[in-house]
C-alpha cells in the first residue's frame, strides 16, 4: 500500500509576520510538491524567537510526514532555525568543511575580510545530508528525526528554488515514487459576482471527489480552482480538463481567460485579433486604467495614449469641452463620459477610446453619490458602450473597481 505523504511548510522570519514581505516561498513550494503527488496540509510562519521557532518545530514533527523549513539560516543572531532544531532535537552542530571552504573563498576572491558570524553559515546538524547551495552561502540540510523527513532551505527565493530543484525534487522523487501526480487549473471570470457563480455550480461543488472544484474571489474578479489527482500527469490532465469543460457549459460566458492570464492580456489579445487601438480619457480612475494596461505585455501595440483630466479645467483644455457644455450636461454625467471618450479617438486619431468620470469620494460631487461612475466607450466615431455604475468602497476601491469594470466592458464588446 502506498503511503499518503502529509507535508508541512514551516516558514522563519518575524518579516513575514510583519508584512514586510510575502512568503511567496511556502506557495511556490506547495505548487511544486503537488507534481509528486505530496499534499501540503499547513502553512506555518513563525518568528525570530527561539522558543517560538522550537514550538512551531515541535508541532510540525507531531503532525507532519514531510516538513520544508524555509529561513533563518543565516549569519547574524535573530536567524533561530538551527538553533530552534537543536531544541527540539539535541542533534550537535557541527561546521561542514566544504561549506566553510566556499565561504572563506567567496572573500579571498573579492579581498575583502570575512566577519566571524559568516562562519555560522557552514554549521549543519550532526549527520545530516547536506543540501548544496550553487546559488549563495548557506546550504540546505536533510534530517530523518524519528521517521518526519526534515528540510532546511534558505529563505532567498533563488536560492531556495535552485536548491529544490537540484537536491530537494529528486529525493522526494524516489520517497514518493510520484504515486500521485496532482494538476489543476484556475479559470477565471469577469462580470459574476462569487456567490452567483457558486449558485450556477451548486450541484458540482456539493458532489464534487476528483476533480475538486473550489471558487475564490480575487482582485480581478472571481477564479475557480479544479484540482484532479491521477497516477499519470496525462490521467490528472484529463479530469481537469473533463471538468472545466463541464463548468464552462454553464457559465462560459463570464470566463476570461485561465492560470496566469489577466484581463488586461484578453483585452490586449482582442485588440490585436482585431487591429484595433484604444485610447483613455480618465478623470476619477486618475491614470489608473492606462497603468493596468500598460503593464501588461504587447501593450505598445495597441495603446495610443491617454488624458488624465481630473480637474473640470484640464476637462475644457485637453478634450475641449467647453464651459457652456459643461454647465448644461456636468461631468459627473453619462454625457460627458461619451463627450470624453469621443474627443479622446478624435485627438489621438485612434477607432477606439474609453473614458471614466465619476465621484470617488469622500464628498457627493453636482448632487451625484460617492461611488457613481460612468464608463463610455467609442468605436469608429460612435458610442457603442455607455454605462452608468454604482460601486461602493473607500475611495481607491471605487477607482480599482471602475477601472477593472472598464476592461470588462471592453472584453465583452472585442469579443462579440
Amino acid at each position: 500500500m502506498t503511503k499518503n505523504y502529509q507535508a508541512e511548510i514551516v516558514a522563519v522570519g518575524t518579516e513575514l509576520l510583519l508584512g514586510q514581505i510575502a512568503n511567496t516561498n511556502a506557495e511556490w513550494l506547495s505548487e511544486q510538491l503537488a507534481a509528486y503527488g505530496i499534499n501540503v496540509y499547513n502553512h506555518t510562519v513563525v518568528g525570530d524567537n527561539l522558543d517560538r521557532v522550537e514550538e512551531a518545530f515541535r508541532l510540525a514533527q507531531s503532525r507532519s510526514d514531510i516538513v520544508i523549513v524555509t529561513g533563518g539560516l543565516g549569519p547574524t543572531e535573530d536567524d533561530m532555525t538551527r538553533e530552534g532544531f537543536v531544541q527540539l532535537t539535541d542533534l550537535p552542530l557541527v561546521e561542514d568543511k566544504i561549506t566553510m571552504d566556499k565561504i572563506e573563498s567567496y572573500y579571498q576572491a573579492r579581498n575583502r575580510t570575512m566577519t566571524p558570524n559568516n562562519r555560522k553559515q557552514a554549521r549543519v546538524f550532526e549527520g545530516a545530508r547536506v543540501l548544496k547551495n550553487n546559488a549563495g552561502m548557506a546550504p540546505g540540510m536533510y534530517v530523518d528525526y524519528q521517521g518526519t523527513h526534515w528540510f532546511f532551505l534558505p529563505g532567498v527565493p533563488r536560492e531556495m528554488k535552485q536548491i529544490s530543484v537540484e537536491e530537494l525534487f529528486p529525493f522526494l522523487e524516489s520517497l514518493t515514487g510520484k504515486q500521485q501526480v496532482i494538476q489543476s487549473t484556475v479559470l477565471k471570470f469577469i462580470g459574476i459576482g462569487e456567490s452567483n457563480l457558486e449558485h450556477e455550480l451548486t450541484d458540482m461543488i456539493h458532489e464534487q471527489t476528483n476533480p475538486t472544484i473550489a471558487p475564490l474571489a480575487q482582485d480581478q474578479g472571481v477564479v475557480i480552482r479544479v484540482t484532479a489527482s491521477a497516477s499519470s500527469k496525462e490521467e490528472a490532465q484529463k479530469l481537469v480538463a473533463d471538468k472545466k469543460q463541464e463548468i464552462l457549459a454553464r457559465v462560459g460566458e463570464y470566463c476570461f481567460g485561465e492560470d496566469e492570464q489577466t484581463i488586461e492580456n484578453k483585452v490586449i489579445e482582442l485588440l490585436t485579433e482585431q487591429n484595433k487601438t484604444i485610447g483613455a480619457a480618465e478623470s476619477l480612475t486618475g491614470g489608473l486604467f492606462s497603468s493596468n494596461l500598460v503593464s501588461a505585455a504587447g501593450a505598445s501595440n495597441v495603446f495610443a495614449g491617454s488624458f488624465i483630466t481630473y480637474q473640470t479645467a484640464a476637462k475644457s483644455s485637453l478634450l475641449d469641452l467647453s464651459a457652456e457644455w459643461i454647465s448644461k450636461y456636468g461631468v459627473v454625467s453619462k454625457e460627458c463620459a461619451e463627450a470624453m471618450a469621443e474627443q479622446t479617438a478624435l485627438k489621438l486619431q485612434t477607432p477606439m477610446a474609453i473614458s471614466f468620470t465619476g465621484v470617488a469620494g469622500p464628498d457627493k460631487q453636482e448632487g451625484k453619490p460617492v461611488g457613481q461612475v460612468y464608463i463610455a466607450i467609442c468605436d469608429a466615431g460612435e458610442i457603442v458602450e455607455s454605462n452608468a455604475i454604482l460601486l461602493s468602497g473607500n475611495r481607491n476601491n471605487i477607482r480599482e473597481r471602475a477601472a477593472l469594470k472598464g476592461f470588462e466592458l471592453l472584453y465583452h464588446y472585442l469579443k462579440k
